[in-house]
């Protein structure tokens, strides 16, 4: 299996990566769509904020959907290969990690009316913090076949944030 890092925005180059807003509604930050053919993997996923003083702490979902929200489409160049496989492997985007705005994409501008959910993990962070989960080997979630897997966080007060996903395909 190949290893993937995508993260919420699109690939730097000779700027750093950037920051997303949270704002104070829900908000997806990243989405990852999963094939109509095979599941995906989360091997892991992290969140960053800027906040400069401590606050109401930030809450942070990695939940799988059965509806995506409308985000900006990721293209292949911001989907990071990280291992030799992956590297050998070609463009998963062609059948493996559909982009688009109702795929695999960054930043929502609408969340969708989801029917179906299933919270793989949950945390309250402050936006002063950090929160890294690397899953312990063979207790990996899956993002079903056909489903979205998102990080979404809801703030009391707008800061910038870092996400990212690690997945084995």
């Amino acid at each position: 299996m190949a290893l993937y890092l995508i993260a919420n925005g699109p690939m730097p180059t000779t700027a750093a990566q950037a920051v997303v807003t949270t704002g104070t509604a829900i908000k997806t930050l990243l989405q990852l769509s999963s094939s109509a053919t095979k599941p995906l993997k989360i091997v892991e996923w992290g969140i960053s904020f800027d906040g400069s003083a401590a606050a109401a702490p930030i809450k942070c979902e990695l939940v799988e959907t059965d509806v995506a929200a409308t985000v900006t489409a990721h293209v292949t160049a911001g989907i990071i290969k990280l291992d030799g496989e992956a590297l050998a492997g070609g463009d998963p985007v062609t059948n493996l990690l559909p982009v688009g705005t109702a795929a695999t994409g960054y930043t929502a501008s609408a969340e969708g009316t989801i029917a179906a959910s299933r919270i793989l993990d949950v945390q309250l962070v402050a936006p002063t913090n950090q929160y890294v989960k690397q899953f312990p080997l063979g207790r990996e979630p899956i993002v079903q076949i056909s489903k979205f897997a998102r990080i979404r966080v809801t703030a009391a007060a707008a800061v910038n944030a870092y996400c990212y996903l690690v997945i084995e395909l």
